[in-house]
């Protein structure tokens, strides 16, 4: 097969692996719109913040077609992150043949775990943070004001949430890359742990609202998870030391068993 062949190969591959995501994404958008439905999608959402609010306050919406197209944003959304897995399986299945086998031994963890703590962020954020820092956020509300939240701005906030908890729970995971890739050792990664805890809180009080409780929720969080890659990333340090000794001659066999 010539050079262009395959380069058409290849590409022609990569189209059928972005259809089928594609139709994964849009199968479960259609499913998700038909059962529970935009409407309580979003309901579902805005349950913490609801609970948090005065009994009777209500969230409102600001444009003309918003209380239609914000709940559709959301659906495609949800659609997305449930085929996650799928659409990173067909990521997987076009890049493995290109990989060497100590790679794919390697590599597919790594996607698995990603996704899963990926996940685990997101739930975290949702059941964990969002009702606790609504309800100290409200506990400072003016008694003359009525809170009445914007859904796209709520919808807007729920989203870069989501987004800084999911990555911050993927600290583990980019701890093992750095080990396993050889960019720094883990004795290296443990006497900077001072300087990464500072750095857990600067990157917290950046991408958290302007309160202290939910910038703990995130930086507690991550300095566990740091603890969490430094002993995964021994043990992945450890395991490739020992697939790269050379086995033993037949001399140093033999000297080994008369010992």
């Amino acid at each position: 097969m010539s050079l262009e062949e395959s380069f058409l190969s290849h590409l022609i591959e990569l189209r059928q692996r972005l259809i089928r995501a594609a139709a994964a994404v849009l199968i479960l958008f259609v499913g998700l719109f038909i059962w529970p439905g935009p409407g309580n999608i979003y309901d579902f959402l805005a349950a913490p913040l609801m609970h948090a609010l005065p009994q009777g306050a209500k969230m409102i919406a600001t444009g003309v077609v918003t209380p239609f197209v914000v709940p559709l944003k959301l659906t495609l959304l949800a659609a997305f992150i449930l085929a996650l897995p799928y659409v990173l399986y067909q990521v997987w299945a076009f890049v493995a043949p290109g990989l060497y086998e100590h790679e794919k031994r390697f590599a597919l963890p790594l996607v698995i775990g990603s996704t899963f703590l990926f996940f685990v962020g997101v739930a975290f954020c949702y059941y964990i943070v969002f009702g606790r820092v609504f309800h100290f956020i409200n506990m400072f509300a003016p008694k003359a004001i009525t809170p009445a939240p914007d859904i796209e701005n709520y919808l807007n906030f729920v989203i870069t949430m989501f987004l800084a908890f999911g990555a911050a729970f993927e600290v583990p995971i980019v701890v093992i890359v750095l080990v396993r890739v050889g960019i720094v050792s883990v004795e290296k990664l443990a006497a900077a742990r001072p300087y990464v805890i500072v750095g857990v809180f600067v990157i917290a009080a950046v991408i958290t609202p302007p309160d202290a409780l939910s910038q703990l929720m995130l930086a507690i969080p991550m300095c566990l998870l740091f603890e969490v890659g430094l002993l995964f990333a021994r043990f992945v340090a450890k395991r490739a030391e020992q697939a790269e000794e050379p086995p033993l001659s037949d001399a140093e066999m033999e000297r080994e068993l008369d010992r």
